[in-house]
């Protein structure tokens, strides 16, 4: 199998998304533990605002004012949106990560504060964490597959090579073996999506088993935030994967979306690296019809079981 050069930093990520997910979640977790008060000092304090006549009129104006309705606040909320346009139209992305979307139910305005402030996800990126949960991702990978560098100078090279290790991987699949670093998009709900599937396996009763490695910086398991995040993302991985499987994939949805050029040329090393695995295609174009041509006939079975993986970065034990 193949690999490329990074074209973006917003594009296909070589580091999966489920491990940059869990270093920011790990990153930004809050203590929830309340800290005990002191009850001296709250009987202080209620004594304090029960003896200041402002405050008890005050007090008095909020008890005559109507509480708003959750369709007023939403409507409120609604006007306030810069121009009345959607966070993709506003910051202009072209699609969303798993990742990212998932790190919405942890917080939203992180998202947001990663939207208007690019730096600060690439400083992310290159904290040692991330590398370290990157170089475990790759030896693993390197256990399955061959991986020689190809050289992509456009963006439609660099997803060209994403589709060919696709079809390298898809009779793989289809002779019952494993497969490692899955990539998988789709449109859900509007929204086009994009993501790694770390590992793609059978278990002893045929099952497909989707198998996302997580790897942690503590040696414990995460808290319940975390494995709200982590079982949507192993979950929308299934919804895209089984929607290329079944055949829901359409060549607008990459092309339009992503605002690729069907015409442009492929490279001379993506095209070499095309005939070496039996595909012939000098477009980008040419290639996407294929793509979608071989998985309308392929026998790869969606995937049955979800399964989570969690190791700690200093054990080589999971």
């Amino acid at each position: 199998m193949e690999s490329q050069r990074e074209v973006g930093a917003d594009e296909w990520d070589d580091i999966s998304d489920s491990e940059l997910l869990d270093i920011q979640l790990d990153h930004f977790r809050a203590d929830e533990s309340p800290q005990p008060s002191s009850s001296k000092t709250d009987t202080m304090n209620e004594r304090a605002i029960t003896a200041s006549p402002s405050l008890r009129r005050a007090e008095e104006g909020l008890e005559q004012r109507p509480i708003a309705k959750d369709e007023e606040r939403g409507e409120k909320r609604k006007r306030n949106v810069e121009g009345g346009r959607s966070p993709l139209l506003r910051f202009m992305k072209r699609h969303l990560s798993v990742s990212l979307l998932c790190e919405q139910s942890w917080c939203e305005l992180k998202v947001e504060y990663g939207f208007r402030n690019p730096k600060v996800r690439k400083t992310d990126k290159q904290r040692t964490e991330v590398q370290t949960g990157a170089n475990i991702h790759r030896a693993r990978e390197l256990e399955v597959h061959e991986v020689v560098p190809v050289n992509t100078q456009t963006r439609e090279d660099f997803f060209a090579i994403k589709l060919l290790n696709m079809l390298h991987m898809i009779p793989v699949l289809e002779a019952g073996q494993c497969v490692r670093e899955f990539p998988v998009f789709g449109l859900l709900e509007g929204v086009f999506l994009m993501g790694v599937i770390d590992e793609l396996s059978y278990n002893q009763k045929g099952e497909l088993v989707l198998n996302e490695l997580k790897t942690r910086r503590q040696d414990s398991l995460p808290g319940a935030a975390q494995t709200l995040g982590h079982c949507l993302q192993v979950g929308l991985y299934k919804l895209l994967f089984d929607g290329l499987v079944r055949r829901e994939a359409r060549r607008e949805h990459l092309v339009g979306n992503l605002k690729l050029r069907v015409s442009l040329e492929l490279g001379a090393e993506v095209q070499a690296y095309a005939r070496r695995i039996g595909i012939q295609a000098t477009c980008f174009g040419e290639l996407v019809d294929t793509f979608l041509m071989i998985m309308s006939c392929s026998e790869v079975p969606c995937v049955d079981v979800l399964q989570i993986e969690y190791r700690h970065q200093d054990s080589t034990a999971a």
